[in-house]
């Protein structure tokens, strides 16, 4: 497919505004293709050429005035509209168009709980040609009619309040002006709760067979999507700019959500089948809260060019932590994002791939793409909290609401924001942005004490170059607590690069830099503080202090300065004391799947799984008084998956239970056969029992996942031809069969899939697209084969097979964390 380059973009912006677009959808006409007409109403400033975008199944007719274009001149995309003089114009266009089964387009899912079909639209980032011809650009905003013909018995949705006309016709209110990658579209017979607020239609809507799931959580996420979207009219003076504000939880959706104005789409694991912990509830009420924040970022102002995507994303990532913390039960929401959001910008910034946060050269949408990574959300929105700590909140919201009131409805780059935000402010926010969002990797913090009696000071070394504006701990430990709590004496606010040595008064038992996380950088202790951490790290008082240091250890570890199985111990030995859930969660996820997993050699795992499995025992038996659902969740959850031996979670499976609970529902169930499964404690006809006792869409892909994963060759060919061979696979059957087809304990008996993985994940690829490439690159990668063969083999596919960009990005990225884990055994051998 051709890729719209950034002066294409450019090019047609200066030539074209686009008025209007009538578009009707038939989505009667069968399972594997739809009717689209479209009608495209617009005027050219001068005369000149110019394309439209459309990726058709069949193109039945094109007239521009009134006058037919022979179909036959459509060149892979584009469709050239040559001769335009200056004035309006109207362009009609009629074609076929294909389902997707890769979320990606007009996706196309069947329930097998109950046969029922659903579609819906995901028209980010170029894939609105994939659904109706357009001018595929974020600066050519338009009005959007849409009407659209369904089955009998269902409902459609889309950006504007929808009215059913009749005999199964639906018809949408026009839009304001948005952009072409926000319209959207949901159809199926779904299940709806609706209220009103503020005069505002809301709406929450799923698949049938998740009703009861979805009605059971109605009031938690009725009251986040009120408290959100009461916090942000106290932030904002410009109003909600859409007519209603609907949810659809949609099946095998490839992103978390999806910012389409006014109707917001979430991948429907949001409806939660099985017990959750209250921290995935957090998560689920921040994606609430980030998304309801696009309205402003991104859908009210949207970005000129992709690059400018953090305009978008940093934004609804900051503005999402802060507002769930300042309006909903949730206030633990930074130490979450600290031990889980952050780190994923941490490590996309220190890969060959990383980029600046406001790159300067995104050159086509191929490009851009592949910057919606942990920089441009984790690292972004981490550089806006610096921001804000820097400039001041009430400085930062009057440039903010400047910014919604010179650009409404319309497009706006960095420098219009920067712009914005200097009219509210005497500091330099211009050479602020230079040092924050045009600058690539993380700065590291070092601190140096010196002095003598009670009169230390410290100098902080400063590895890199940006200001930073930081807390400084100073923590003393409390003789009088038998248990030795670290108390704050104080918390001090440094500039780095410093002026000069802080004073201290005496030496603390733990110095920490970045106390509180409000900046982006990698901090280290002074040896002093280093061995207080490693005995006390618990007794630290605030969770968002612990996140930190978590981190810090987290660091050293990748970086080769502390070995993977010293990190295992200290949190063998804090973890169980732990209160703060995402704490939890986020390192026994670090601790088994890169320190255990990748970081360990073969020799050092089994001592590493069996150091896993006791804290995991630990906090299981500390769970026991059943005040503590959730943590015991996790722990239960973590235990099953490092189990070295069956008997154990063969017993719970059996029983149905865990004794003291939790009971097993589906999602333990399917966590206990999948790791029996890699054991090789059950069989083909085990998996399909538990898949007849649960027939749903995560059922079968809970099945999938268990037969890729039986330690036996046959299984291991059925799945590689699976995902390399017959393209049938959606885009969640893929990627659940990769999940279980590489595991550590098997690396013998799929070491021939190794080699074969470069060629055919490049030739997948290009066959299937963007969706299945990036599917391919993260989840069917050989991790475990941390060699320096496979690092040679990933070598030599990027320069020789020219996998397409969405591939190669994964690979470059995949192959960097080989290299690194290749240096962490290296430095910590035997």
């Amino acid at each position: 497919m051709s890729v719209l380059t950034r002066d294409e973009a450019q090019n047609r912006a200066k030539l074209l505004d686009v008025l209007r677009y009538t578009i009707e959808l038939d989505l009667t006409t069968g399972d594997e293709t739809f009717e689209s007409s479209t009608v495209i109403r617009f005027a050219a400033r001068t005369h000149g050429d110019t394309f439209v975008e459309i990726r058709p199944a069949a193109l039945h007719s094109v007239t521009l005035d009134g006058e037919p274009v022979d179909p036959e001149t459509l060149d892979d995309n584009r469709l050239p509209l040559t001769g335009l003089t200056a004035g309006e114009h109207e362009l009609r266009v009629h074609a076929s168009m294909r389902y997707s089964r890769t979320g990606e387009g007009m996706h196309r899912f069947t329930d097998p709980t109950d046969g029922e079909t659903y579609l819906y639209t995901q028209l980010f980032m170029e894939d609105v040609q994939r659904v109706f011809a357009a001018f595929d650009q974020p600066d050519l905003k338009s009005v959007f009619e849409l009407t659209v013909q369904a089955p009998d018995g269902w409902t459609v949705l889309a950006n504007g309040i929808t009215e059913h006309l009749g005999d199964g016709r639906w018809q949408a209110a026009p839009t304001p002006l948005i952009s072409t990658y926000l319209v959207a579209v949901a159809a199926g017979p779904w299940h709806s709760v609706r209220t009103e607020h503020r005069g505002l239609p809301f709406g929450l809507h799923c698949r049938r067979s998740l009703a009861p799931y979805l009605d059971a959580d109605t009031d938690e996420l009725l009251d986040i999507t009120r408290a959100c979207y009461d916090r942000y009219h106290e932030k904002f003076e410009e109003p909600y700019p859409f007519d209603s504000y609907d949810q659809a939880f949609v099946p095998e959706f490839n992103a978390g959500a999806m910012e389409n104005p006014g109707l917001v789409t979430f991948r429907d694991e949001f409806v939660y089948r099985s017990a959750v912990t209250d921290t995935e509830r957090q998560t689920r009420a921040m994606v609430i809260a980030h998304e309801m924040a696009h309205m402003w970022f991104g859908d009210l102002v949207t970005l000129q060019w992709w690059d400018d995507i953090w305009l978008n994303e940093s934004f609804a990532e900051y503005m999402g932590y802060q507002t769930l913390t300042e309006a909903t039960r949730f206030h633990g929401t930074w130490t979450e994002f600290g031990v889980v959001r952050k780190p994923w910008g941490y490590d996309a910034d220190q890969r060959p791939s990383t980029h600046p946060v406001a790159p300067e050269n995104v050159d086509d949408t191929a490009s851009a793409l592949l910057n919606f990574d942990g920089i441009s959300y984790a690292k972004g929105a981490s550089a806006l909290r610096q921001l804000v700590t820097w400039l001041g909140e009430k400085n930062f919201l009057a440039g903010i609401n400047t910014h919604f009131a010179r650009h409404r409805f319309a497009n706006a780059t960095l420098a219009d924001f920067i712009d914005s935000l200097a009219a509210h402010t005497d500091r330099d926010v211009h050479a602020w942005a230079d040092a924050w969002l045009r600058t690539t990797g993380v700065d590291t913090l070092v601190p140096a004490l010196s002095g003598s009696n009670g009169d230390h000071t410290l100098t902080v070394d400063h590895h890199g170059s940006r200001p930073h504006r930081v807390g400084v701990g100073l923590y003393d430990l409390d003789l009088a607590d038998e248990n030795r709590h670290l108390t704050l004496r104080r918390r001090l606010e440094i500039d780095i690069p410093q002026s000069t040595p802080e004073p201290l008064g005496k030496r603390p038992a733990l110095l920490l830099l970045n106390d509180g996380d409000l900046t982006y950088a990698k901090v280290r202790f002074d040896p002093g503080s280093f061995d207080t951490v490693r005995a006390r790290l618990s007794g630290l008082p605030d969770p968002l202090t612990r996140a930190v240091v978590w981190n810090a250890l987290r660091d050293a570890v990748r970086d080769g300065e502390l070995a993977p199985a010293a990190y295992l111990e200290t949190a063998r030995a804090h973890l169980p004391h732990e209160t703060d859930l995402a704490l939890v969660q986020g390192v026994l996820t670090f601790a088994s799947g890169q320190a255990a997993d990748r970081y360990a050699t073969p020799e050092q795992r089994p001592a590493a799984l069996a150091a896993l499995s006791a804290l995991c025992r630990d906090l299981i038996r500390r769970t026991e008084d059943g005040d503590h659902p959730s943590l015991r969740l996790i722990a239960v959850r973590h235990f099953i998956a490092v189990a070295a031996h069956p008997e154990t979670i063969a017993a719970w499976l059996a029983d149905g239970t865990v004794p003291g609970g939790p009971e097993l529902d589906p999602d333990l169930r399917w966590r206990v056969l999948a790791r029996l499964a890699v054991l090789g404690a059950v069989d083909d006809a085990a998996i399909t029992a538990e898949l007849d006792r649960d027939p749903s869409a995560t059922g079968r892909e809970g099945a999938a996942r268990c037969r890729a994963a039986l330690p036996d060759a046959e299984a291991k060919r059925t799945a590689w031809a699976a995902m390399f061979e017959d393209d049938d696979l959606s885009n969640y059957l893929f990627t659940a069969t990769a999940q279980g087809f590489w595991q550590p304990e098997q690396a013998d008996l799929v070491a021939n899939y190794v080699p074969r993985f470069y060629q055919d994940a490049v030739a997948v690829a290009a066959r299937r697209g963007p969706a299945i490439a990036d599917a391919a690159g993260r989840w069917a990668f050989p991790g475990h084969a941390v060699d320096p063969d496979t690092l040679r083999l990933g070598e030599q596919c990027l320069t020789d097979a020219h996998p397409i960009p969405a591939l190669r990005r994964k690979l470059v990225d995949q192959l960097d964390d080989l290299a690194r884990a290749l240096r962490v055994r290296e430095a910590h051998q035997g």
